[in-house]
């Protein structure tokens, strides 16, 4: 993946020594929604079959308690050898103008990288982003995505804290944060496709995803299976084996039948006129094919 003009990309191993971030407000927990997530993944997928793993800015809100809350990401281009990392920080600055156009209310929060490889390269990059996060610190997202053999897949959040007593760019140790995803129900489908339970505090785990007959026959299992758990709690309760729940009984009727809300406003009663023209139409569209064909029996008669 070229990385521009050599104008526009600063190789992070000739940093100066000034060039240190100073601890900042420390970031107490981190909150990823599905947003970002998606968008980390999709730049692994189109990523270089030369690169090992790819890193992109991270933006989103912070709260006055620490919160950091990761609304989004975009890539930044960047290369690494045995010998030197160059990351194309004209790139990352205009894209982050761009995006600021749009979303004024978020800010640079860190950045991200796939993998779970956090070298001498993973402490400069993050000592970088600290000078744009000032005076918070930046945070760091790994996100493995399962690859490497013997790896769990997942998301983790660091903070990077200097060491030594004069501490160097490259000097860095790597702090776990509480890391969670968030996420809407409207999100919940296509975050279903890629994420398991989680194994450990502050981690997810992810799973390959799979193809559209094998969604859709899962989808439909799930829903038959919770169609029987119902069906097998109605039963009981029908039968005096098991004491009804109100709370459940309320559930239910929401979920299944039209709400007190709904009949209040009048939809269910133009839900019924909707169907009730449905149909009449049907009927009349009947009454005229039967019309038709008698006409057709006269005419040739």
């Amino acid at each position: 993946m070229p990385l521009g003009p050599p104008s526009s990309a600063i190789y992070l191993q000739n940093a100066a020594p000034g060039f240190i971030s100073t601890p900042g407000r420390t970031p107490t927990s981190v909150t990823v929604h599905p947003v970002a997530l998606f968008s980390i993944l999709d730049h692994y997928l189109r990523r270089n079959d030369a690169q090992d793993r790819v890193i992109g800015t991270l933006l989103g809100t912070r709260s006055e308690n620490g919160e950091v809350e990761v609304r989004s990401a975009f890539a930044v281009l960047h290369s690494e050898t045995a010998e030197q990392v160059a990351v194309d920080m004209d790139y990352h600055r205009t894209m982050y103008e761009l995006h600021h156009r749009v979303n004024p209310k978020e800010v640079i929060v860190g950045w991200y990288s796939t993998g779970s490889n956090l070298n001498t390269y993973s402490a400069l990059i993050q000592n970088f982003y600290s000078q744009e996060t000032t005076p918070h610190q930046a945070i760091h997202l790994a996100l493995n995505t399962g690859v490497e053999e013997g790896q769990q897949a997942g998301v983790k959040a660091f903070i990077g804290s200097p060491v030594g007593v004069n501490p160097k760019p490259e000097n860095c140790v790597f702090v776990p944060i509480p890391c969670e995803l968030r996420f809407s129900d409207a999100e919940r489908s296509g975050l279903d496709l890629l994420t398991s339970s989680p194994s450990t505090p502050g981690s997810a785990t992810f799973t390959n995803p799979a193809s559209d007959l094998e969604v859709l026959e899962r989808s439909l299992q799930q829903v038959s299976d919770m169609l029987d758990r119902v069906l097998a709690y109605v039963q009981s309760v029908l039968s005096g084996k098991v004491k009804g729940d109100a709370a459940v009984g309320r559930y239910l009727m929401d979920a299944l039948g039209p709400s007190t809300e709904d009949l209040e406003r009048g939809e269910f009663n133009s839900h019924l006129q909707d169907t009730l023209m449905v149909s009449y139409l049907a009927n009349l569209v009947r009454s005229q094919a039967e019309v038709s064909s008698r006409l057709a029996l006269v005419k040739a008669s």
